[in-house]
C-alpha cells in the first residue's frame, strides 16, 4: 500500500469532510496546501449532469481567463506560403505547410497548439488519428481553423484555450498557478464557472452541476458548495 507523506496528511486535515461555502476561504486553503517545492497548477473539476455521447449534451468551447493560466503556449501554424510571414510576425513559434505535415507524420509534436487555415485542412485529414487523441486536431469550433491568423494568434498568446467535458461528463480545467494572488484566482474561477454555465448544453434537463472541486496538482481535493457562485 502506498505510504502517505506527512505533508499529505497535514493537507488532508485542512480539507477532509469539509464542503466550503466561502470561495475566499477555499482559495486560502488551496494556496496553503500548495506546499511542494515547485509552483503548482490549480485546477477545477466540475462534474456535470450531461451524457456527452448525445450531441445535445456535449460541452466544448474556448475561453480567455482575466489573469491567464500562467503558461506560455508554443503554437504551430499550418498555412500556405503567402501567409507564412504574417504568422511569424504575429507570434507563431513554428510555421509551415508540407514540411510541417511531414514533421507531424513522423511524430514530431514540439508544440502545444496547432492552428490551420481552411485551405490546408484537407491535407491534415490523414493525420486525424495522430492529432485527435492528443487534442491537437484544429477545428472551427475551437477557433483553431481560421482565416484571420493575426487575431487568432494574438488571442491564443493572451491565454485563450479550449476546454471540454470528458466522456463521463466531467470538466477538468486549469485556472492558474499556486503563486497567483487570491484575487486573481477567484476572478479566474468566477470567469470559468460563468463560461461553463453559459455554455450549458441544450439537452441538459434539471440540475446542471453535480459537484465542484478545486485542487492543486499535488494537493488534496477541496469541495465547494454548489451555491458558492450564486
Amino acid at each position: 500500500m502506498r505510504k502517505i507523506s506527512r505533508r499529505q496528511k497535514e493537507n488532508r486535515k485542512k480539507t477532509d469532510g469539509i464542503v466550503f461555502s466561502s470561495l475566499e476561504e477555499a482559495i486560502k486553503v488551496l494556496k496553503d496546501t500548495a506546499n511542494t517545492k515547485f509552483v503548482e497548477t490549480v485546477e477545477l473539476h466540475a462534474n456535470l449532469n450531461i451524457d456527452p455521447k448525445y450531441s445535445d449534451q456535449q460541452l466544448r468551447t474556448t475561453l480567455t481567463l482575466p489573469h491567464g493560466i500562467g503558461k506560455q503556449v508554443k503554437i504551430a501554424v499550418l498555412t500556405n506560403e503567402e501567409n507564412i510571414q504574417e504568422a511569424k510576425n504575429n507570434g507563431a513559434d513554428i510555421v509551415g505547410n508540407e514540411d510541417l505535415i511531414q514533421s507531424i507524420s513522423k511524430g514530431d509534436f514540439d508544440f502545444d497548439l496547432l492552428i490551420a487555415t481552411p485551405n490546408l485542412m484537407p491535407k491534415l485529414a490523414k493525420l486525424g488519428r495522430v492529432l485527435g487523441p492528443k487534442g491537437l486536431m484544429p477545428s472551427p469550433k475551437s477557433g483553431t481553423v481560421t482565416t484571420t491568423l493575426a487575431q487568432t494568434l494574438l488571442d491564443f498568446k493572451k491565454g485563450k484555450f479550449e476546454y471540454k467535458a470528458d466522456k463521463t461528463g466531467i470538466v477538468h480545467i486549469s485556472f492558474g498557478k499556486s503563486d497567483f494572488s487570491e484575487t486573481a484566482l477567484i476572478e479566474n474561477l468566477h470567469a470559468l464557472y460563468k463560461s461553463i454555465e453559459q455554455n450549458r448544453p441544450s439537452g441538459v434537463k434539471g440540475k446542471y452541476f453535480k459537484s465542484l472541486f478545486i485542487c492543486t496538482s499535488m494537493g488534496p481535493s477541496i469541495q465547494l458548495e454548489l451555491s458558492i457562485f450564486s
